[in-house]
């Protein structure tokens, strides 16, 4: 079966169902790993242009049996090729025989493993003879051989030149194998010198405790303990005939004798002392651990208001912030930590920060403080919060502060300190020398190419954590792979608070065999907050941008973290809070010079734009919705040795000579379920680790954790009111060539068990390679909480798969966050769908959670306190004057709330309910000036559920469909965001409001789509941010929301839209304009429709510059969207912008 090209093991249904469509024929087939039932198979087959999938399960005898349509009898099969066969003859009960097998395609090896592809090959006669061995060799040699890249060299010498001669020895009856011994004592000769090394020193420490030589007895022979363990007689092996193999074995085993006798003969001789002499062994007094260092008073130099200049000071221990203004000797005012009330940080000003605080009862004031630079602002605000939770009453920590480590070790030891590594200082966004020293409640290191041992490793981390911070952390976690490991490390106060640990290693080296690469996680509840790390070692080498690739989806796939229950769901969506760290090895795709003369200009945003990585999560190839902190630090790698002044980017091996540019190789990123408070406080590398050509990145995080909770009502004797979630309707489009009915599953640490939907109501698969499915209220069951309390149920969250009928496997799965949908409103919900890390589609739609009346009470969260303002930048000269909105102080909520949203998250989706009516031209500048106010008006009247931007119809006349500035509305970023949060890239997931004359009811087309994407590769680095920000702000203030079912009128008249609720979709589908397809078509570009179904939105490269000739044809009156570097398209009119 393993020969079999048909069988492609493990692979997804996604890629399966891509190699079909490429395939292409009735017919059509392929066998994959099923991904619901352990060892049982996937039949896939095409007809008509849709995926058919067929479980092949084993019974309790193994015999496989297809599960075929009712009436046909199953029949049973020893083996998979035999299933195969059978199956290729008609009326089977399969919707058309198996006729073409769609083959395995070949792996693309990794850098390491060309001596095995050349060895694979039928290059010599002799080894067609060894083709049974190249299924089973990788197995082997991860038992035979250890991660050293020489000895590796030697046996891929051996298996590439020299293994068919001991074959052809063997076949004329020489068993010798003289080329086996050759390469072994080749291998193995530096092994002598170092087993001499240590040798020696053992012999040195033996002869101190050797018993002395009586006087009176006969001398003795000094017999070397080589010679004498050489003595006994050797096991004759088929190798051992050779000298140095035999003296070889002689000194291992003499080590072997040194290292287990040394131990006794140490103890004996130091009781023999103790005995001779009547000494007495001192009474071992516990000494008691340090006590922790006393955070000392720290002052800040500030200004308040224009230009009066003051200093504050904070006492963590006290619990007190001091105001001294300049010149004055004693303090103004002294806050106790229970006065202050809030902190709000200002975004427009980094510095600046606001302190609200009671002064009198019943009266609370605010005052200003901007302080020298950004990160004492920020090391302020962490003394405050870490003075909130020394001096609160709670038992449990509502926050923690985590550490994150990565270093690539370079195979060599480490320095004698790391300070700065665990201490974040150095380059980049680094910590306050007063907060530096703080210690965190969680460290957890990532390492790779460590060649210390893991208990060594452990212990020197411990010591180094307890020299820096007075604190012995307990080990939580150890895992290792090879020379990759991690090391998670907690207070002691915290060790109670851990619970449900689990570790795995995945192996990604050649073959997937080698643990050289791979990755290594450990896994845990902290209360009632799920922690997932990966550490992980990627293949290296600038073109193997495809295999780190492949390797992330292996990890992804194969790494079992969490709780089991959730074993079928994607691993990044397992976790509360998810990192992901390591030594990525993507590299920059830039000249070496270009990036050596850009990284002495400190110019990284122009590295950063063709850093592998960043290209590659733009594509939604890996790290889909994950987050990153903003890279200052120059590249990490490739350092020379002893140095951080240059970069040794030329690497000789004996394949010549290797340019590796300098890269940020070594990345961390996370991922954390919505609305949660995560906020990374630094992010940067180390400038005095130069034992290696990698330098150690660091990064610190602010985590908002849970506990175990405890109703503050007790229960009564009477029946318990039960809170609910409730469904109204439910929206999927799934990227799928299948047409499956499906059902939803529900799963929720606030569920007694999983529960599960009826079948989907509503099915449209018009449009190849999209499924639409839809749920209505009486096929969604009503979940019941285990407990209904508001402040228990703001911190849940539901996990969602959708699953085949037929194959029981997931189409994709999403999490919704049950904070936002609390209320007696039903709120809309709109998310990604996830399958093994890809984007597989979309769900929206209606729901809400109902908690009992008398559960309402909840409490402020220590976080909380902190919120973020941001003041109104200047507009630009050319941006039409909006009055300036009323500055709204809004308390924190979780740091990640879903951006609002009214429409699907891929623009592709768009083909399946085309997109919305014409509006009318722009007016000039005057017009709209005049109109402005009157429009604001309206706009506060008319909001989304989601308080997004809806235009009535007659401000899309007045306006013609530009959103407009509302006061209330969302500014660019989020209020409740830190810097930073707000920007994640978001997949190519919006339809950008443009105006196109002449267009009629095309003005929103897939081609407007693509030029105003093509405006955000083209922002300036400085400016891209905000460009993005506003321009995916316009395209959700442009879409409306889904359709809510319409109860009370069973059909809705034309006038459906001006007389329903706000954003509601017209039940009337024919008032819709044309589908994205038909507008393409009216633009001339028919060609790319299928380009468009079958690719998504990867395909706007292929019409993102369009020949004006084409546009002409289509009615369009302006066509500057030209380019070059696309086949079959003109080029730019000279002198225009590109």
């Amino acid at each position: 079966m393993a020969a079999a090209s048909w069988y492609h093991r493990d692979i997804s249904r996604v890629v399966a169902e891509e190699l079909l469509a490429k395939a292409g024929r009735d017919g059509c087939f392929l066998v994959r790993d099923s991904e619901s039932v352990s060892g049982a198979y996937a039949l896939c087959l095409l007809f008509q242009r849709h995926v058919h999938t067929y479980r092949i399960l084993p019974d309790d005898e193994g015999l496989l049996s297809v599960q075929t349509i009712q009436g046909i009898q199953a029949k049973c099969f020893r083996t998979l090729p035999d299933l195969i066969g059978a199956y290729q003859q008609p009326n089977n009960g399969l919707v058309t025989p198996l006729l073409y097998p769609v083959h395995r395609a070949r792996q693309a090896a990794d850098e390491d493993s060309g001596c095995w592809r050349r060895w694979g090959g039928h290059g010599h006669p002799s080894l067609a003879m060894l083709a049974p061995w190249r299924e089973i060799f990788p197995k082997m040699l991860t038992r035979l051989c250890s991660p050293a890249s020489d000895f590796m060299g030697f046996m891929a010498e051996y298996l590439n030149h020299h293994l068919q001669l001991d074959l052809e020895a063997l076949r004329h009856g020489h068993p010798q194998l003289r080329h086996l011994s050759t390469a072994l004592v080749t291998a193995c000769r530096a092994l002598h010198s170092e087993i001499d090394f240590t040798l020696a020193g053992l012999e040195t420490l033996a002869r101190v405790f050797d018993p002395p030589a009586s006087p009176r007895s006969p001398a003795r022979e000094q017999v070397s303990p080589l010679r004498a363990a050489a003595a006994p007689s050797c096991p004759q092996g088929l190798l051992t005939s050779d000298p140095d193999l035999e003296l070889l074995l002689n000194k291992i085993s003499t080590v072997n004798h040194l290292l287990s006798s040394l131990e006794k003969k140490v103890l004996k001789s130091l009781q023999e002392t103790v005995s001779r002499h009547n000494l007495a062994l001192p009474s071992v007094v516990a000494v008691p651990p340090p006590a922790a260092k006393p955070l000392a008073v720290q002052s800040f130099e500030v200004k308040m208001g224009k230009s009066q200049r003051a200093a504050l000071t904070v006492d963590v221990e006290s619990g007190t912030v001091a105001i001294t203004k300049a010149g004055s000797g004693s303090p103004e005012e002294t806050i106790p930590q229970d006065k202050i009330l809030q902190l709000i940080k200002y975004q427009s000003v980094q510095s600046k920060v606001r302190l609200v605080y009671d002064r009198e009862p019943q009266r609370s004031l605010s005052r200003d403080f901007v302080f020298l630079s950004a990160r004492k602002r920020e090391a302020f605000c962490q003394l405050l919060q870490l003075m909130k939770i020394q001096h609160s009453n709670l038992d449990e920590p509502d926050l923690i502060s985590v550490y994150v480590g990565t270093w690539n070790m370079g195979s060599t030891p480490p320095p004698r300190s790391l300070a700065s590594w665990l201490t974040s200082r150095g380059l980049g966004r680094t910590q306050d020398e007063t907060t530096a020293c703080i210690p965190h409640d969680i460290y957890v290191i990532g390492t790779q190419e460590n060649s210390l041992g893991d208990r060594e490793w452990v212990e020197f981390l411990r010591a180094s954590l307890k020299t820096l911070m007075t604190i012995d952390y307990r080990v939580v976690a150890l895992q290792c792979l090879w020379s990759i490991k991690i090391v998670v490390l907690v207070k002691p106060e915290h060790e109670r608070r851990i619970s449900h640990v689990h570790t795995s290693s995945v192996k990604t080296g050649i073959a997937n065999t080698l643990g050289n690469k791979g990755a290594v996680g450990v896994s845990f509840l902290f209360n009632g907050t799920s922690f997932g790390f990966v550490n992980c070692h990627l293949a290296s080498g600038s073109e193997k941008t495809h295999r780190r690739n492949q390797n992330y989806s292996d990890i992804l796939r194969s790494l079992v973290l969490g709780d089991k229950r959730l074993s079928a769901f994607d691993l990044t969506l397992r976790f509360t809070h998810l990192f992901w760290f390591g030594d990525l090895n993507y590299r920059l795709d830039m000249d070496v010079q270009d990036i050596l003369a850009h990284i002495t200009k400190k110019e990284f945003e122009a590295l950063l734009a063709v850093d592998q990585l960043n290209l590659e999560r733009e594509k939604n190839k890996v790290f889909l919705r994950f987050s990153e902190g903003d890279i200052s630090f120059p590249p990490t790698y490739r350092y020379e040795r002893g140095s951080r002044d240059s970069y040794m980017w030329q690497k000789f091996k004996p394949t010549g000579m290797r340019i590796n540019v300098p890269s940020w190789c070594d990345r961390i990123l996370w991922k954390s379920h919505p609305e949660t408070h995560v906020v990374c406080n630094s992010y940067g590398c180390t400038d005095d680790i130069v034992t290696s050509d990698h330098s150690p990145v660091f990064a610190t995080f602010e985590v908002g954790v849970t506990s175990q909770f405890v109703p503050k009502k007790a229960p009564g004797s009477g029946p318990e009111p039960l809170a609910c979630i409730e469904w109204e309707s439910i929206e999927v489009i799934v990227k799928t060539a299948s047409r499956s009915k499906c059902y939803i599953e529900f799963h929720s640490y606030c569920l007694e068990e999983a529960q599960r939907s009826g079948e989907n109501t509503s099915q449209s698969c018009d449009i190849p390679g999209f499924l639409k499915l839809g749920w209505s209220a009486k096929h969604l069951p009503v979940l019941n909480p285990i407990l209904p309390d508001l402040e228990y149920l703001g911190d849940q969250h539901l996990l969602l798969s959708i699953k085949g009928v037929e194959s029981c496997e997931s189409y994709g799965e999403c999490c919704i966050a049950m904070r936002s949908m609390i209320g007696s409103m039903a709120q809309q919900f709109e998310t990604f769908l996830f399958h093994r890390g890809e984007e597989t589609g979309s769900m929206r739609g209606w729901m809400k959670v109902r908690v009992p009346k008398d559960r309402h009470s909840t409490r402020e969260r220590l976080y909380e306190w902190i919120s973020f303002e941001e003041e109104d930048a200047e507009p630009a000269a050319d941006a039409p004057a909006c009055p300036k909105p009323p500055v709204q102080r809004l308390r924190s909520r979780p740091r990640s709330l879903p951006e609002s949203a009214a429409g699907y998250t891929n623009p592709a989706y768009f083909i399946f309910e085309g997109v919305p009516n014409a509006w009318a031209p722009a007016p000039s500048a005057g017009e709209a000036h005049n109109k402005q106010a009157e429009s604001l008006a309206e706009g506060q009247r008319r909001r989304s559920p989601l308080r997004a931007r809806v235009p009535s119809p007659s401000e899309e006349e007045r306006w013609g469909g530009r959103p407009r500035c509302v006061p209330g509305a969302p500014s660019r970023g989020h209020p409740l965001s830190p810097p930073g949060v707000g920007q994640q890239k978001r997949p190519k997931s919006a339809v950008l409001v443009r105006d196109a004359p002449g267009l009629g009811d095309c003005s929103l087309t897939a081609l407007h789509m693509a030029t105003c994407l093509s405006q955000l590769d083209r922002a300036s680095p400085e400016r891209r941010g905000d460009s993005q920000k506003t321009l995916l702000h316009q395209t959700h203030g442009a879409l409306e929301p889904p359709p809510r079912p319409c109860r009370e009128v069973p059909r809705c008249m034309p006038d459906a839209r001006q007389h329903g609720r706000p954003g509601e979709w017209p039940c009337d589908r024919g008032e819709r304009s044309r589908s994205v397809g038909g507008c393409l078509g009216h633009l001339g570009l028919q060609q790319d429709v299928e380009g468009l179904q079958e690719r998504g939105w990867d395909h706007l490269e292929i019409f993102r510059y369009t020949q004006a000739l084409e546009l002409g044809k289509g009615g369009t009156v302006r066509a500057s969207s030209c380019g070059p570097g696309v086949p079959g398209r003109a080029p730019c009119p000279e002198g225009e912008e590109r």
